[in-house]
């Protein structure tokens, strides 16, 4: 290792990087990081560093519950970080500064199940075992907002009617621009982006590839895009639903599977193969407690509407965009699943991670999918609904021991932890809703 270290170094000095940023997802998605001295790394990334485990179970608002892998109650103890050398790339608006994603440790060397990656890599590990490669193409959208003079947030630009549109009048500051620049610099994929429907609100695209990748190239494009609209005083969101006159922003994730050869296994001619109507099956068949974790906060919820274009209930159709899953027209090697329900604030390992889960047990006990769903499905009532609040969705993944055997239970009850306090903040605040609603009349 020390030897290898020392290569690493060398070529990085030989590169004038003199940082490596160390980042990792939390439970969350929230990227946590610290950045090493390159001229020091033969001993900071040999054994580490260390983080405090208390990062599994801190809330979006800085607070530590006490409950989940690493809490107080067990004395908040270390985890140690371990440099995945392969995800190593410089970072093209911070000059000198290289970006490397860490895998998390327990102490004594074992893996950290309460990491998202971890829990990723052995659901894939599960999929090899049967012959299988996951392939995933990710589709995220985001807006882009400021602060006004009273500190609330706001849309950067408010224009209406300018869908699927690039140039000043949907990127007036260049900021968008700048991001698919440097986004195409960092070597992680991004092919095409745009702005989207709603007024400052933008898509990017990325190339599939196999699902870790996948997770960890979008992981880096969601901390990319913020840091990159805060040097520019603005903020990127992700979350699903920021505004109440507007359309929400999804998490579309492409699905296909291959053989370990690389050759797509989900078609036989013109039709879908059993493989993929039995992965299709398990994921329909899963999909209530599946919603805790790719739409994984309050807020979610509020995107989950009747003819919203975002599913409404727990179907599938050819083409059709009112579906949860969506089987697109491309047959041969481009023939795949979209999963269209995750919400963007999602943590794309997790999102990941959960979708094979669920498909998981379709694969294994040959699962037969319902008839696909025609036309404007909305409102067919032969579909279940999906989970209409988290609290909903999370009572259902407490349910489904498939879904809690295959992520790990140390990660299922960490991340339920978070999301029942989540819950109670939320249901203790009183919203602007309210006030507006009966402070005059009652």
């Amino acid at each position: 290792m020390a030897q290898d270290l020392a290569s690493v170094r060398a070529s990085l000095e030989a590169q004038g990087i003199d940082i490596i940023r160390l980042i990792f997802s939390d439970v969350l998605g929230i990227p946590r990081s610290k950045d090493l001295l390159v001229s020091e790394i033969e001993h900071t990334a040999k054994h580490g560093p260390a983080f405090c485990q208390g990062l599994w179970v801190t809330t979006t608002r800085g607070g530590v519950i006490d409950d989940g892998h690493g809490s107080i109650s067990a004395g908040l103890p270390d985890l140690v970080s371990m440099i995945d050398f392969s995800t190593l790339r410089p970072i093209p608006w911070e000059p000198g500064v290289a970006i490397a994603i860490a895998d998390a440790y327990e102490p004594d060397g074992r893996e950290n199940l309460a990491s998202p990656r971890m829990v990723l890599k052995r659901v894939v590990d599960e999929y090899r075992k049967l012959g299988f490669k996951p392939v995933f193409g990710p589709e995220l959208e985001f807006y882009i907002a400021r602060k006004n003079a009273s500190g609330l947030f706001e849309r950067a630009i408010n224009k209406t009617g300018r869908v699927y549109m690039t140039g000043a009048l949907v990127d007036p500051e260049g900021l968008f621009l700048s991001m698919i620049r440097n986004l195409g610099k960092m070597g992680i994929g991004t092919f095409a982006g745009n702005h989207e429907f709603s007024p400052s609100q933008y898509e990017i695209n990325l190339w599939h590839s196999d699902a870790l990748d996948a997770a960890d190239r979008t992981f880096l494009m969601k901390a990319a895009v913020k840091d990159l609209a805060a040097r520019s005083n603005l903020y990127a969101t992700f979350m699903g639903k920021p505004w109440n006159d507007e359309g929400g922003s999804g998490f579309h994730a492409h699905i296909s599977l291959t053989n370990l050869e690389d050759e797509n296994i989900m078609y036989e001619g013109e039709h879908l193969s059993e493989v993929a109507k039995n992965f299709l099956a398990g994921i329909l068949n899963h999909a209530n407690g599946m919603m805790a974790l790719t739409n994984p906060t309050v807020n979610a919820y509020k995107r989950i509407r009747p003819d919203s274009l975002a599913p409404y209930r727990i179907n599938w159709g050819h083409d059709n965009r009112t579906a949860m899953v969506r089987v697109p027209p491309d047959r041969g090697e481009g023939t795949r699943l979209e999963i269209r329900v995750g919400d963007g604030a999602a943590n794309p390992y997790v999102v990941i991670a959960a979708i094979l889960a669920a498909g998981l047990e379709g694969l294994k006990e040959k699962m037969t999918a319902p008839e696909p769903a025609e036309g404007w499905s909305y409102h067919d009532e032969q579909y279940q609904l999906l989970p209409g609040s988290l609290r909903e969705a999370l009572d259902a993944l407490e349910r489904d021991e498939f879904l809690i055997a295959a992520l790990g239970d140390q990660f299922v009850k960490t991340f339920v932890a978070l999301k029942r306090d989540e819950i109670e903040r939320y249901l203790a605040h009183v919203s602007d809703w309210e006030i507006a609603e009966y402070l005059e009349d009652f």
